[in-house]
């Protein structure tokens, strides 16, 4: 969808009429602020990276068409704490900013009841399932003030490089927290997998790093969604998968950054980009999010933790040609 969406602005740029439409909305907001909330749901490497993505292009996009997003004194992080976000919801309806970007589907989901009111528009980054989350009527059209980006998983390709890497897994532990939404929907692919397979399965749905910890039992190998609880205690947890010889595989880069063996997913600074560029479509050309569709990326990206991969004796190289590519990277807790 990315590519088809720089192939069709890039069909309108050859087009005089509309440049001259362009020019006209770039003269009329020439000089404008715009009051940008940004909502961070809690500090881990994926989102993190998404929040940087949305700044960077914020102000790439301020430049080129002189005006200012203010973003900086309207940037809040919820810490996971759904009484902290509640209170960031009613400083961002009182400050009366333009827009609110909230990163991550519990996030969304509180800034959604925050505005149903006021109607001040929303553009959420990293919903996986914006449509069972409540948050949009369908994906191609949200039919209220709140659009955005997903970060929905493809799981069965998680699987098929689970599998190719080791085609003798009797039983795959997996792991997530029970109340995040955004795990709902992929860990029922999983079962549905898993079940086609005759392979053996065992949940475990800890919220804290002990009980995370505890599902190095007796498993060959652990599937982990988008689930920010188990992406925040990765850095904690991933020695013990790795001593136990399980390989861990889950929903985004960020956990392979954390020392997970494998992170399949989307591209989040691909996903930060994309959702600025909605925000700017609304605000500088007065797009009516109702109508504009909630837009998913290509799925497609394996990034593999070398380090934890020659500690399991795992050979990636079968994973070449089954996804769009395949990076490698060490253990660290931020994205460089």
């Amino acid at each position: 969808t990315m590519a088809m969406a720089v192939a069709a602005m890039a069909g309108c740029g050859s087009n005089s009429a509309s440049n001259d439409t362009a020019t006209t909305e770039k003269a009329a907001a020439d000089g404008k602020v715009y009051k940008v909330g940004i909502v961070q749901y809690v500090d881990d490497a994926s989102l993190n990276q998404i929040e940087k993505a949305v700044e960077a292009e914020l102000d790439a996009k301020a430049k080129e068409l002189g005006v200012t997003f203010d973003y900086k004194d309207y940037t809040y992080n919820g810490q996971a704490d759904s009484s902290t976000l509640n209170q960031i919801a009613t400083d961002l309806v009182a400050e009366d900013v333009d827009v609110i970007i909230p990163i991550a589907t519990p996030t969304a989901m509180i800034m959604q009841a925050a505005t149903e009111e006021n109607q001040i528009p929303v553009v959420f980054s990293a919903v996986s399932d914006p449509v069972t989350a409540g948050l949009v009527e369908s994906m191609d059209k949200p039919g209220s003030n709140i659009t955005g980006t997903s970060d929905a998983l493809n799981t069965e390709a998680v699987m098929d490089l689970m599998f190719a890497a080791n085609k003798d897994i009797k039983k795959v532990g997996l792991l997530y927290n029970k109340s995040q939404d955004s795990s709902t929907v992929p860990i029922q692919d999983a079962k549905d997998y898993l079940d086609k397979k005759g392979v053996e399965y065992v949940e475990k749905t800890g919220t804290t790093n002990d009980e995370i910890s505890l599902a190095a039992d007796a498993v060959d190998a652990v599937f982990t969604p988008t689930d920010n609880t188990v992406m925040t205690a990765e850095l904690a947890i991933y020695e013990k998968f790795v001593e136990a010889g399980i390989p861990h595989y889950a929903g985004a880069d960020s956990f392979a950054l954390n020392g997970a063996f494998c992170g399949f997913g989307v591209n989040y600074v691909d996903l930060g980009t994309a959702t600025a560029d909605i925000v700017v479509d609304i605000l500088v050309n007065g797009k009516d999010p109702a109508t504009t569709a909630v837009q998913t990326m290509s799925n497609g990206i394996a990034t593999v933790n070398t380090d934890v991969a020659n500690q399991l004796g795992i050979d990636y190289s079968v994973f070449d040609g089954m996804c769009e590519k395949v990076v490698e990277i060490q253990t660290a807790e931020e994205f460089e």
